[in-house]
């Protein structure tokens, strides 16, 4: 018996004893149980402890697979930003050494055969070998360097930079006045996500490369207004050299303005170095065409692609390509998913890819056609399974692969997913010490009916030392997406397990409009906003209502973006099933919402169009949270980021002013310096201070 054990039962015995002497005391074997956790460091998760994980990145495999990099980065709140060291595996023996140490952020970007690591930092290029040594810088090249890819032969470099093509602001314009600040603009696109267009475009540039001395750089998108890696998350997977080394490969959306607001057509380009010729390689593929990726042999070429324009939740389908026929196969046509990311297999006879499924993101492998004049459907097979998320495919060895991974109740790791026994077994373990200290939150699947009838898969995570006879507060978690999937994720802001360690169930549907449940369960959700997805929502906390240890009569709805529209919803058609609510950056007026957000290529999809057109009035008022404002009669908190330019600022304060006027009690949570999101360690704890404070006043 362990002392956990030993201690639990002598607990255990002096309150039997004492109940025994007074049979009137009922016994709490929750607090048994707390007892015991606490003598052994035990404690609930704070925003603090949140804050303090490490975060994982998979920098790489050495090409002999014997050492995997991976990057640590830590936040300092005293200094209010990160901190990333390297650090070697011995895939053998599994010990690590830290392998770099400088102060700022390294990311490895080739390791080579004799063990030279290539890994940028402070915007610079430096090497250093995995035996050890002194890291040499390579480059010094005035605004650093970005996105970087080597030829194959290692003689020439790929890279993006900032190029000023047009003159939208006054300081561009106007020579003789550089104290001005202003923007002056002719057509759309003059803003996305969280920044105005200055006129600057990322154009890739190709340039000699020896031992750290950069030729002449070309910009191969020379005098072109448009974006390659794209805005604004695109980044190297953008890029690809030919397996000869003599053409690079890049992803960009050729178009401008009104018609690169409201299109996804991104194409796949072959530029020729020789000749300077540049070829599309996705001609006539009209939705989203990324990640290409040579085969290692180089006799094959693949990339993901979604087939409608405008549809950025399209589904996500690998083709293949035979670069010396042009030959082209869909090899994910036939099935019933999206892929998120995909890897080749050494061999070149399989394509591994991880994708959505039933409330998780799963490994799946696929085999690979010989010939593709053969148009028998590829077998593809899901082979990996479990309460977890692959979020990505760092390398393979001749037993397994290297991925990451997540669960709800833990961040992201590096483990051996082995191909015999098909489990997973850890390579790294950054933070479990950190969670050893913490009381586990339960998280388990569950089933319950929608309004149609169908099968609804909620995830729910009940609070540390769980009783099922006691009652407790309950959060419906609302996801915003709207088409982004609710899996075994793990979040440092919408931190589930952090919910939960302060004493509230938490829920979370796999409503209509999430990947993983089939394609039409994922479309469903497209012009149909405040329909079917609301109602699932509805159908979920009645469902779960029902258990005894639901308090009904302290239920929340929580939610950001989709999720804070939902909530907005919600809250003028819940008749009383909530007690509070809380909307982060959420849609509230969906006539002025068009009228400003910048992606309207999603408008246009989502919504059906335009406000003025009569075939969307009811996108704009039977699905207006605005147009059920009348109803609002519940507790709000509403927090809004001021450079958030995808759901706009007056979304916010327009929803704040309808529920002060009203009377109903809101709160305002206004931060000028975010975005869409929270990335301020600082701005993050008072994210976290108000939202627990806002449920401790109102549930």
């Amino acid at each position: 018996m362990n002392k956990l054990s030993v201690l639990a039962a002598a607990l255990l015995i002096s309150v039997t004893t004492v109940a025994q002497r007074k049979p009137e005391v009922k016994i709490d074997k929750s607090l048994i149980t707390t007892k015991v956790q606490e003598s052994f460091g035990k404690k609930n998760m704070t925003a603090m402890d949140l804050w303090e994980l490490g975060r994982v990145s998979a920098e790489g495999l050495s090409p002999d697979g014997k050492t995997l990099l991976y990057g640590v980065s830590y936040y300092s709140l005293k200094d209010n930003k990160s901190e990333k060291d390297l650090y070697a595996l011995a895939m053998d023996n599994k010990s690590v050494k830290q392998f770099t140490a400088e102060a700022g952020g390294e990311s490895v970007l080739k390791i080579e055969a004799n063990g030279d690591v290539i890994y940028s930092a402070k915007g610079q290029l430096w090497r250093k070998n995995l035996n050890g040594g002194t890291a040499v810088q390579l480059t010094d090249v005035e605004g650093g360097l970005e996105n970087v890819k080597f030829s194959p032969d290692g003689k020439h470099i790929l890279f993006s930079k900032s190029v000023l093509l047009k003159k939208y602001h006054s300081v561009d314009k106007y020579g003789d006045l550089p104290k001005s600040n202003i923007y002056i603009y002719d057509d759309l696109d003059y803003r996305h996500w969280d920044s105005f267009n200055d006129g600057r475009f990322n154009h890739p540039f190709i340039a000699s490369y020896t031992d750290g001395k950069i030729g002449e750089a070309l910009d191969i998108l020379k005098d072109e207004p448009y974006y390659s890696p794209t805005a604004p998350f695109g980044g190297a997977e953008d890029f690809a050299w030919s397996p000869d080394g003599q053409s690079v490969l890049y992803v960009c959306k050729k178009k401008f303005g009104k018609e690169y607001a409201t299109s996804t057509n991104t194409d796949i380009y072959q530029y020729d170095i020789a000749t300077g010729q540049t070829s599309n390689l996705s001609e006539g593929m009209l939705g989203y065409d990324t990640n290409p990726v040579f085969s290692p042999d180089g006799k094959r070429l693949s990339w993901l692609s979604m087939k409608t324009d405008g549809y950025e939740a399209d589904k996500n389908d690998i083709i293949l390509v035979d670069p010396a026929t042009s030959q082209k196969v869909n090899l994910t046509a036939h099935w019933d998913g999206t892929v998120n990311s995909f890897a080749w297999s050494k061999d070149n006879k399989k394509i591994y890819f991880v994708a959505p499924t039933r409330g998780t993101v799963q490994l799946f492998a696929i085999q690979v056609p010989v010939n593709l004049n053969v148009r028998s459907l590829p077998v593809i097979e899901q082979i990996s399974e479990g309460q977890f998320d692959i979020t990505g495919i760092v390398g393979e060895l001749k037993d397994g692969l290297v991925v990451t991974s997540t669960k709800m109740t833990q961040a992201t790791e590096i483990y051996h997913y082995s191909f015999k026994s098909k489990k997973l077994a850890p390579l790294t373990s950054v933070n479990d010490a950190h969670y050893a200290k913490l009381n586990e939150t339960k998280v388990e699947g569950r089933f319950t009916k929608a309004s149609d009838g169908q099968d609804l898969f909620s995830w729910v995570i009940y609070p540390p030392n769980f009783d099922p006879t006691k009652k407790y507060p309950t959060l419906l978690f609302c996801q915003g997406g709207p088409q982004s999937a609710t899996t075994q994720g793990y979040s440092f802001r919408w931190s589930f397990q952090l919910m939960a360690s302060q004493g509230y169930i938490v829920i979370l549907p796999n409503r209509r409009g999430m990947p993983g449940w089939g394609v039409k369960w994922n479309e469903d959700i497209s012009k149909d906003w405040g329909g079917q997805a609301i109602r699932d929502y509805l159908s979920a906390i009645d469902g779960f209502s029902k258990e005894s240890y639901v308090d009904k009569s302290r239920i929340g709805a929580i939610g950001a973006s989709y999720g804070g529209y939902s909530v907005f919803m919600l809250a003028g058609v819940h008749e009383g099933r909530f007690k509070s609510f809380i909307s982060h950056c959420g849609l509230f007026d969906m006539t002025s919402w068009y009228g400003t957000t910048e992606e309207l290529f999603f408008a246009n999809h989502d919504l059906g169009g335009a406000y003025w057109d009569k075939k969307n009035e009811k996108t704009y008022t039977d699905f207006n949270p605005i147009k059920h404002v009348d109803k609002w009669n519940t507790p709000i908190l509403i927090f809004q980021g001021g450079k958030d330019y995808r759901v706009p600022i007056g979304q916010g304060l327009e929803a704040f002013q309808a529920a002060q006027l009203k009377g109903v009690k809101s709160r305002l949570v206004y931060m000028p310096d975010e975005n869409h999101w929270v990335l301020s360690g600082h701005n993050a704890q008072v994210w976290q201070r108000e939202f627990f404070d806002w449920l401790k006043e109102t549930l």
